[in-house]
């Protein structure tokens, strides 16, 4: 807890907690990376971190999250749900943005099998269908472009082939069929409760092809996840949003190592592995 935005995280969660009458004599960090949750008592208080540096606005996404997790709860979908009081926010703490959600009890670091990720994944899936809000489009695509435009200087001279990339991959995406998704829907951001699975983290929800959820399954899972998701989905129907995946984590690392230097390394590695390997498969066309 040394670093710069794991102590501005925390200290404005202990500010909107006092504001509201939560407990924080005893705060205890559970997450200080992409975002850093200070549990409060009953109250998780969730503020960014390394999110901090990735977005011009962090607080667009963290509303994102308290909208589409209200909608869901009210829904009765098991998700991390916000509270109503003290209401969810966003608050602002020295100027940092954060919201309150009601703690969890879950088994921390056990992971459900794919089948079951996928089923209620699904279910998350259904329950959005019809959500009303307005929601961005070109989610990862966009971040990305972000990304590469605010840190692409930092990328040891690969900013123009990344950039390229991105376009090569952006054109094989498809352009219809979009509908809400999670946005991350990986089995980091599912956890086991006495009642279920239970989803968190809506954050990068925007509204887009469902290839993107379950491209991100299946990188994560494996075939057993899609094989439990209840829809005829092809893999290599995926192979486009895996592909555009695979190219965002280079950036991101990138990110992360400008908050935590001794992390350069693993993107520099990961930036030589994605171009070793990703025009492999065109090789000989």
């Amino acid at each position: 807890m040394t670093d710069e935005h794991t102590r501005a995280g925390v200290a404005a969660a202990l500010a909107v907690g006092d504001r509201y009458g939560l407990p924080t004599d005893a705060p205890e960090v559970l997450h200080f990376k992409s975002n850093v949750l200070v549990r409060l008592g009953p109250v998780v208080a969730r503020v960014p971190g390394t999110t901090r540096l990735a977005r011009p606005s962090p607080v667009d996404w963290l509303a994102r999250d308290v909208d589409l997790s209200r909608y869901l709860t009210e829904r009765d979908v098991l998700v991390v749900s916000p509270t109503t009081d003290p209401p969810a926010g966003p608050h602002f703490a020295d100027g940092l943005p954060v919201t309150l959600w009601h703690y969890t009890p879950h088994e921390p670091g056990h992971t459900l099998p794919p089948r079951e990720v996928a089923i209620s994944l699904a279910r998350v899936h259904a329950a959005l269908a019809d959500y009303p809000g307005e929601l961005p489009g070109l989610g990862p695509v966009r971040e990305l472009r972000t990304l590469l435009d605010r840190h692409g200087h930092t990328m040891g001279g690969a900013a123009p082939r990344l950039y390229e990339e991105l376009e090569r991959v952006t054109a094989a995406l498809p352009s219809d069929g979009a509908r809400p998704l999670h946005g991350d829907a990986h089995r980091g951001n599912v956890i086991v409760t006495a009642a279920g699975p239970c989803w968190l983290d809506f954050e990068d929800t925007w509204r887009g092809p469902l290839g993107w959820d379950l491209g991100v399954l299946y990188a994560d899972a494996g075939p057993a996840a899609l094989d439990a998701y209840p829809a005829e989905v092809e893999p290599s129907s995926l192979e486009p949003f895996i592909a555009l995946r695979r190219l965002f984590e280079v950036p991101w690392r990138f990110v992360i190592a400008l908050r935590f230097p001794e992390r350069r390394g693993e993107a520099e590695a990961a930036l030589e592995r994605y171009f070793s390997t990703s025009r492999a498969p065109r090789q000989g066309h």
